[in-house]
């Protein structure tokens, strides 16, 4: 059975381009060691998270990444660069109405050439730190109404979805915000964690 990890650098952490069985050092490697354990032999992981990308970037791999894979259970996690490529100089993300109008054409489009794949959706998260500090009135504006639009998928096409950002608000009650996320978007190895606990429970309940 073909577990296949979508989204950006979170999913991506580093994982390699050449071998497959180097999924980098994030979740997506946390979760291949837990299954891997678990129940040997019994399944084969991907990683095709790229750092950086948008839904339309994910969108746009959706053959070559995704339906030539041909994977029977997929992940999701993307998000926040929609709502972080907004700044700067050249102001390149993606509003929530298109957010929402191109992930669901990845949904459809998938569910259409696999039709016995199962999808699971994450939900993208932000916590105050380095890199969303000095735009945070932004940031924690923008990234709910791109989960938001997550959730709202995930229960328009009977997807399981799994919530990370109450887990991390509460996370950071016990630890610095830091921690977790090194720089309020990347988590660090207990980040990534607490993203792998989160995935597992949801996959052994509805998978």
């Amino acid at each position: 059975m073909r577990i296949l990890f979508q989204g950006d650098s979170i999913t991506d952490a580093d994982r390699s381009r050449e071998d497959n069985t180097r999924l980098g050092v994030g979740y997506p490697r946390l979760v291949e060691s837990a299954l891997g354990y678990e129940r040997p032999l019994e399944y084969e992981f991907l990683n095709r998270g790229i750092s950086g990308n948008r839904i339309v970037d994910l969108y746009a791999r959706i053959k070559s990444d995704i339906i030539n894979l041909k994977p029977d259970i997929m992940s999701i996690l993307i998000g926040v660069n929609d709502v972080w490529h907004e700044l700067g100089e050249s102001p390149n993300g993606v509003d929530k109405d298109k957010f929402y109008k191109i992930y669901s054409m990845l949904i459809e489009e998938v569910k259409e050439a696999l039709p016995n794949i199962k999808i699971m959706i994450l939900e993208p998260f932000v916590l105050k730190g380095c890199s969303t500090i000095e735009n945070w009135e932004y940031f924690s504006k923008e990234v709910p109404l791109r989960a938001e639009m997550a959730r709202r998928i995930a229960k328009e096409y009977s997807l399981p979805f799994i919530p990370l950002q109450k887990g991390f608000d509460e996370l950071s009650e016990k630890a610095p915000s830091e921690y977790w996320l090194s720089d309020g978007v990347h988590p660090t190895a207990k980040g990534h964690e607490y993203i792998k606990e989160q995935w597992l429970k949801v996959f052994k309940e509805y998978i």
